[in-house]
């Protein structure tokens, strides 16, 4: 039986490396994204294949991480900022295409940008555990993102189906990002109340 070593954990782990990994594929995802104008099945297949891996993961260092004692200073900064780079580059992408509408990528950016400024601001407080709503946000925003990288109109042919459930998972994702980033505003207002008293 194997005991965990005592002291920090060293910053370059298994964990970090994953996410320095998920940095590194987001401009090669974009690459694959906007090639061709996005209009070539092969290269958004590319691309949907490198998002698939990179959010693959993001599930996958944290989890290493907390299991196997090796959260780092560096991690706790690195992984948010890998995962808003991914969705980020993903939403601005699809958008300059013209395949998602502008204001749902301003409206999910907007909200991830103001609670990874929020957390900070309330650091010194305490910290702002990810809630499941935040978790099952994040899930339905790499799925919607996931069917409109997909070029499913161009493989099956045009749909209806298609349509109403991408912009139904779509929807289903801008609410609960904006109904949790509400939620972390009332958490984090909390949070310095109960520090202040």
């Amino acid at each position: 039986m194997t005991s965990r070593p005592t002291g920090p954990p060293p910053v370059l782990n298994i964990a970090n490396v994953l996410t320095g990994i998920r940095l590194l594929l987001v401009p090669v995802f974009l690459a694959a994204l906007l090639t061709d104008d996005g209009r070539s099945t092969t290269w958004r297949l590319t691309a949907f294949g490198v998002f698939a891996l990179a959010s693959f993961t993001d599930s996958l260092d944290g989890d290493i991480a907390r299991r196997r004692g090796l959260v780092t200073a560096f991690g706790t900064i690195a992984d948010p900022i890998a995962d808003k780079a991914l969705t980020g580059s993903a939403l601005i992408g699809l958008s300059v295409l013209g395949i998602v509408p502008w204001w749902v990528t301003v409206v999910i950016m907007g909200r991830e940008l103001g609670v990874t400024l929020l957390r900070l601001l309330v650091l010194r407080h305490g910290v702002i555990p990810a809630s499941r709503g935040g978790k099952a946000k994040t899930a339905l925003q790499t799925l919607a993102i996931g069917l409109y990288l997909l070029p499913l109109t161009e493989l099956l042919g045009p749909s209806t189906t298609i349509d109403v459930v991408r912009w139904a998972v779509l929807a289903a994702a801008v609410v609960l990002t904006v109904v949790t980033g509400l939620d972390y505003v009332l958490r984090a207002a909390r949070l310095r109340a109960a520090s202040a008293s």
